[in-house]
């Protein structure tokens, strides 16, 4: 069924000179131009609950949360009021020295929600920053109780942590990463809990957690040499939805304690209940020394991070001004109150609409939608933890040969679906479906029938071809 018009337009003039200039002076991030300006782009103009708009009226479900950050939809009248009220009293005001009242409260908040045990909460500005923010906390800590010498980090192959220097080095995803590995520090990685494609050839009924064995063999062959293991918990996202094996985080903590290494959650992507909790860590009663927090901590609305920790970690900071314990480290939009109060706002609708009580109905829905496309001819694996689900297309089920990655599969079937209203975007050939949490059970259920329609009409055709303009 076509999209309809129901929105306000730009002129058909003043789209074409945005196009133009688009063209001409912007750099889209994980965007490969020469197909980028083959087609004219989709230029979003507003949004409202679970829909975006784009310049000519059309309306669109945000099948992945403006990327994996919008929790209660767009316009929501209860973060737009407090950034209101909040600008008529000042916009930012640094946290070097001075304090302000909703930086405080906000932290007051996510203490209260997070595993218990973690008690400090330091602002950054992206995931990415809470990630490094974390790192250099950890080295740290070991520093200051005199074993400088740990200074090694463990992390997961198909890790994705962000795209500063720092992150990068803990990512594992060699699309992203390879090209750079002169500029990063040394990581010891172990093997992804990718079931479907095991690293290590095992059998998931039979392989009785090797995956994060290999965790511990490297903390014991690098004994006393690591600061701390860095995971995503439950998911690796970026990676194309790769769910661990249950117990997986669990046997990670139990590693990180018998060698007295430090774990570190980097819950951007996976926190604010997009797993069906407030936080992953919760479905295996994981509490991290560290744990990292963005994306949907405002609701989608502004940039702000936050790297919380235990008071164990926080201790080993303090002495006398000359100790040089004090953790040298900052942003200029750190605790910024705009964002802190969306941040608030935020966690007051969780409360107020029972977001999290919602959840495990349209979680089952979303799960009979994908027990039907795991049936699918072109579809090998599907993966769900929560409200994230990934969909692997392969070129052959029985044998799961991936297709050509010049062949952009899962790139035209996301492109395709834009003509029946649906916005979602692919990891590789990986289909990733993150919606808002408000999302209705129509809208699941339209999303979902969408995906199954566009795999059908684009990937027969695509078995021989080659990639064409996306957009």
């Amino acid at each position: 069924m076509p999209v309809q018009p129901d929105r306000e337009t730009l002129p058909a003039n003043q789209k074409r000179q945005l196009i133009d200039w688009d063209r001409s002076h912007v750099w889209h991030p994980f965007t490969q131009h020469s197909l980028w300006n083959a087609v004219d782009p989709l230029i979003i103009v507003g949004g409202d609950g679970e829909y975006l708009f784009d310049a000519d009226g059309n309306r669109y479900i945000d099948g992945h949360s403006s990327l994996w950050c919008n929790i209660h939809g767009h316009r929501r009248p209860e973060i737009n009021s407090a950034i209101i009220k909040q600008l008529d009293r000042i916009a930012h005001s640094t946290q070097l020295g001075l304090a302000s009242p909703s930086a405080i409260r906000l932290a007051k908040r996510l203490v209260d929600l997070a595993p218990p045990g973690l008690t400090k909460v330091f602002y950054s500005d992206d995931g990415s920053t809470s990630v490094e923010v974390a790192v250099k906390m950890a080295y740290g800590y070991w520093h200051h109780v005199g074993q400088p010498q740990r200074s090694r980090c463990v992390a997961l192959r198909n890790a994705y942590h962000g795209d500063t220097i720092g992150a990068v080095s803990l990512g594992g995803i060699d699309l992203f990463h390879g090209v750079y590995a002169p500029l990063l520090f040394k990581v010891q990685f172990a093997p992804s809990p990718y079931c479907y494609r095991c690293p290590l050839g095992k059998c998931r009924d039979t392989c009785s957690l090797a995956c994060a064995d290999e965790v511990g063999r490297l903390l014991n062959e690098h004994r006393g040499q690591v600061a701390a293991v860095v995971v995503e918990p439950l998911i690796q996202c970026a990676a194309g939805m790769i769910t661990a094996p249950p117990g997986h985080l669990r046997r990670v903590r139990e590693l990180c304690d018998r060698y007295d290494v430090l774990l570190i959650a980097d819950e951007v992507a996976t926190g604010m209940g997009r797993t069906g909790r407030m936080f992953a860590c919760e479905h295996e009663n994981v509490v991290p020394d560290l744990m990292c927090v963005s994306k949907g901590l405002t609701g989608g609305y502004l940039p702000l991070a936050a790297t919380l920790a235990t008071e164990r970690i926080y201790e080993a900071f303090l002495g006398p001004i000359d100790s040089g314990r004090t953790f040298y480290h900052g942003h200029t939009f750190t605790g910024n109150p705009l964002g802190c109060v969306a941040a608030l706002a935020n966690l007051d609708i969780f409360e107020s609409d029972r977001t999290l009580e919602q959840l495990p109905a349209k979680i089952e829905r979303l799960t009979g939608h994908l027990r039907h496309l795991a049936d699918n001819p072109h579809v090998g694996n599907v993966r769900q933890c929560g409200m994230i689900a990934g969909i692997e297309l392969v070129k052959d089920k029985a044998t799961r040969e991936a297709y050509p990655y010049g062949l952009q599969v899962g790139a035209q079937v996301c492109a395709h679906a834009r003509q029946y209203g649906v916005i979602i975007r692919p990891l590789a050939d990986v289909i990733v479906i993150m919606p808002p949490l408000i999302i209705s059970p129509e809208s699941i259920d339209h999303l979902m029938n969408t995906v199954e329609r566009c795999i059908e009409e684009t990937v027969p055709r695509l078995g021989a071809g080659t990639c064409d303009g996306l957009e």
